[in-house]
């Protein structure tokens, strides 16, 4: 049986990525002395170290890596162990080519960065195997091992290849969902246009190298195997891994705005959710960061995180590497915590000499200077965070949930739209950053989620509705809950085959409505809606709706459509349902949802100015309040009446206000 996470690590995790390879045994023990120092209790090891574990094929090295793991253990300091697969050595590139993935043009990539492999390549998959069970017979027992940590960000360079092997196995994959050419011909519907009827497999190709339009049902489909293609390889580790080490967690980490895989396919044989998250300081957009950690908290239904990857002070490989500012990196790895993140590390411990990467930030410079800004920093977070042992394991009780599906993500953006600048996840920002700025708790539920524990469900862009999945917003609505869909929704079903009888047909008498025409606008294309009266600002889309028992709410002021209906309401059940049929401006979504709020009775924990994060943590006993100050200069925050806090972070009891400082954070707790 498998261990809990917080069995295995009772304290918030905190350190970063180690590469010891990089360096000799000296440094080693002076590494573990100062990661004392710094608080650091979990360590990732060996991510890219498969050619210094393997030398030649079969022929493998442990020495260095058990001395690394003893000195580890010898100074308190776990190990996620990494199984070295994310970037093969030389020889095997060398020995066997068909390991190496191919672009699109049919050019094999080479070796001389990382992640250049085929993941349909059976003999990267042979060599794997070898590989992992080496490592977990030999580590199986050796005290360090607090969880495994699978290969590497997946998909992160490579996320498509068209070798021949994947051909062979797209086709086999195809075979497997469709049994029939036939049966394909007709799911993928546009077989008979542009006489793209197939009669055989092999007549089947990638959708590649084409002189105009593909067929989008393929495509989507190229998409599912590729996704499926990569998921075998973890799961071929994890098996391994489970047979050897059955009570010891397993994890790959995920990646900010990702599309290529399906994370909330891919969580359901996860442990552990862990991701890497690197947004831009240029961005000044703290909801962004934000988000993706309210979503992968809800990957696995509330369960804490960990953040396995974040920069302390700048990364390499932006245009302009902009550092954090004094105080940024401890209050964004706060609002990790406060989010649900069990785990703050880093890429990476030690300040790389070599190679593509030394000038990525890290825990330790290169000056190695205990006194460098960055390290004190990092020393105070790590310390810091000792006193918050209560928080391990709490979960966030949010009763708003936005609908988000991977799959939904790449059918909206392929090629043939009315609009072709369409960004889905600019779509799900937009109302999740209505929900942050109100300091709301917020989940990501998938279309066929469980619902019931939310008053209000927001479906952005649900452009692809696969059969029968209406019918989880339908009784949603009908129990008395408020949803609210907005544009370009229930087009498409799995297929991305058009939903004949009117759109969004499966959502018609759930919204009361039919959208007779799309009316996309031009890039610099405005409009105005009027609303009680008010006027707002819309772009990008216009949706011409005809009512069928909804009621408009706000009308389109120009244009050839104006008076007619942009936004609309519809009783259905015990509840009722919104339609925005256009792209409005915030302060729109502003108004519209603060009456929503009011009428579900669903309020922020404590009232804030702008810019400050509020966000609470509950276990049965207590309530954790984690107040966030991005601004640049104190907040005064009033506290609710009749409740004594803890301030978990000063040792002290807090009533009625609270000063935060500029670039500060503060950790209440009470009693529930």
């Amino acid at each position: 049986m498998v261990k809990q996470i917080n069995e295995v690590m009772p304290h918030i995790a905190f350190g970063g990525d180690y590469n010891p390879e990089q360096w000799n045994e000296q440094v080693w023990i002076e590494d573990a002395k100062l990661m004392q120092e710094a608080g650091v209790n979990l360590v990732s090891v060996a991510i890219f170290s498969w050619s210094v574990l393997e030398l030649e094929e079969g022929k493998f090295d442990f020495n260095w890596l058990d001395k690394v793991l003893d000195i580890l253990h010898s100074h308190g300091i776990g190990v996620a162990l990494a199984t070295a697969t994310a970037s093969p050595p030389a020889w095997l590139s060398k020995r066997y080519p068909e390991v190496l993935a191919v672009k699109e043009n049919g050019v094999p990539y080479q070796v001389g960065s990382r992640q250049h492999y085929s993941p349909n390549s059976k003999r990267y998959r042979y060599a794997v195997k070898q590989l992992v069970k080496e490592m977990a017979s030999r580590y199986q027992d050796h005290p360090a091992l607090k969880m495994w940590h699978i290969n590497n960000e997946y998909g992160c360079h490579l996320a498509e290849c068209y070798s021949s092997e994947s051909l062979e196995a797209f086709r086999e994959w195809l075979k497997q969902r469709y049994a029939t050419v036939d049966n394909l011909n007709d799911k993928w519907g546009g077989t008979n246009f542009w006489s793209q009827r197939y009669n055989d497999w092999d007549e089947i190709q990638f959708p590649a190298n084409l002189p105009t339009f593909y067929n989008p049902s393929q495509k989507l489909d190229y998409k599912r195997f590729m996704n499926n293609s990569i998921f075998e390889l973890y799961k071929i580790e994890k098996e391994i891994l489970r047979e050897v080490t059955p009570d010891v967690p397993v994890f790959t980490n995920f990646m900010y705005e990702f599309k290529p895989l399906n994370y909330f396919e891919w969580a359901k044989d996860m442990d552990l959710v862990t991701w890497d998250s690197y947004p831009d300081p240029r961005e000044d957009k703290p909801f962004r960061h934000a988000m993706h950690h309210d979503l992968m908290r809800s990957l696995k239904n509330g369960q804490p995180f960990y953040l396995m990857e974040q920069v302390t002070s700048h990364v390499n490989w932006r245009d302009i590497n902009l550092t954090k500012k004094p105080g940024e990196m401890r209050l964004w790895s706060y609002s990790t915590v406060a989010r649900g993140g069990d785990g703050v590390m880093y890429f990476q411990w030690r300040q790389g000499r070599a190679g593509a990467e030394k000038f990525h930030g890290a825990m330790v410079p290169h000056s190695s200077n205990t006194n460098n800004r960055t390290y004190q920093e990092v020393k105070q977070l790590g310390n810091e965070l000792k006193q918050l042992d209560g928080v391990v394991g709490s979960s966030s009780k949010a009763k708003v949930a936005i609908v988000f599906d991977w799959e939904n993500w790449w059918a909206v953006e392929l090629e043939g739209k009315p609009h072709n600048k369409l960004s889905y996840l600019d779509q799900v920002y937009k109302y999740y950053q209505v929900f942050y700025e109100k300091n709301i708790a917020v989940d990501f539920v998938e279309p066929t989620g469980d619902l019931s524990n939310y008053q209000l469900v927001v479906a952005p862009m649900l452009y692809m509705i696969k059969n029968g999945q209406e019918k989880y917003l339908e009784d949603f609505a009908k129990q008395g809950g408020t949803l609210v869909v907005s544009f370009f929704s229930g087009i498409s079903d799995e297929q991305d085959h058009i939903h004949l009888g009117g759109y969004p047909a499966p959502l018609r008498s759930l919204l009361g409505l039919t959208v007779e025409e799309f009316a996309p606008m031009a890039d610099e294309e405005k409009n105005t809606i009027v609303a009680n009266g008010e006027k707002y600002q819309v772009d990008t889309w216009a949706d011409i709706i005809k009512l069928e028992g909804a009621k408009a709410i706000a009308t389109y002021k120009e244009n050839w459509y104006e008076n007619s209906p942009a936004v609309t309401i519809h009783r259905y059940g015990k509840g009722s349902t919104i339609y925005i049929g256009t792209n409005p401006s915030n302060d729109y979504l502003d108004q519209l949802f603060n009456g929503i709020l009011q009428q579900v009775e669903i309020e922020s924990p404590l009232k804030a100015p702008k810019n400050v994060e509020i966000v609470e943590r509950i276990k049965e006993d207590k309530t954790y309040v984690f107040i966030l100050n991005h601004n640049n200069d104190p907040v005064i925050i009033d506290l609710k009446e009749g409740i004594t806090y803890q301030d978990c972070l000063n040792n002290r009891q807090m009533t009625e206000q609270i000063t935060v400082k500029n670039t500060d954070v503060a950790i209440l707790a009470y009693e529930n």
